[in-house]
């Protein structure tokens, strides 16, 4: 049986979200959060908590110090629900390659924007049709996952911004102009998606438009 609800979690503040100086000196997935994103982690954690009640939940998440941070800090709110954890490389953010001066990185930014966010290929890393690939050939893994016996009631994904609005268009198929219409969640917004009468399932929150 499918789950009653998915959840998706973006990683709470990191450095780089802080300053981004930080990307040109330390690798994107070894950034940690700060201060700030541990305090949103530990608040994501007891909002889930009261989501799940005593419901059990299957946890995935990306390999990337800050994504494996936030579940850290959420997991002290919901230790006794999860039934296993998953670490899934292919939920792990858009790759941009290697490290880079931050005006470099926004002239990257500006080029991709004016571009295409989802067809436009970082140099060296990722566009957002590769993320859209590697997220679909998750999927394949979900799906399996669910026809186990005895699933848990909840699956709850911590992954990052890009990777999650993917995973959505993905899954709600959502066209490309869709797609580039809506902002990334933030620093630990939870999404959430439950399944309806009909076995499919309805995003139940909203994303920013741009």
């Amino acid at each position: 049986m499918r789950p009653k609800r998915i959840i998706l979690v973006r990683h709470g503040e990191s450095e780089g979200n802080l300053d981004r100086s930080q990307y040109q000196t330390t690798q994107d997935f070894a950034l940690k959060l700060t201060p700030a994103g541990i305090q949103q982690a530990k608040q994501a954690g007891m909002q889930i908590r009261e989501l799940l009640g005593n419901e059990s939940v299957y946890v995935y998440l990306s390999p990337f110090f800050r994504t494996r941070e936030t579940f850290q800090h959420i997991r002290e709110s919901i230790n006794s629900n999860i039934v296993k954890t998953i670490e899934d490389p292919r939920i792990r953010e858009q790759d941009w390659g290697h490290l880079r001066h931050p005006d470099e990185n926004k002239g990257i930014t500006e080029e991709r924007d004016n571009f295409s966010t989802f067809y436009y290929r970082i140099p060296d890393g990722e566009s957002g049709a590769d993320v859209y690939d590697r997220v679909s050939s998750f999927f394949n893994t979900l799906h399996r996952d669910f026809e186990k016996t005895n699933f848990p009631e909840n699956v709850l994904i911590v992954s990052h911004g890009m990777a999650m609005r993917l995973f959505l268009m993905r899954w709600f198929h959502w066209s490309v102009e869709e797609f580039e219409n809506l902002r990334n969640p933030k620093n630990c917004q939870i999404i959430i998606m439950e399944k309806q009468a009909d076995n499919h399932y309805k995003l139940m929150s909203e994303l920013d438009r741009k």
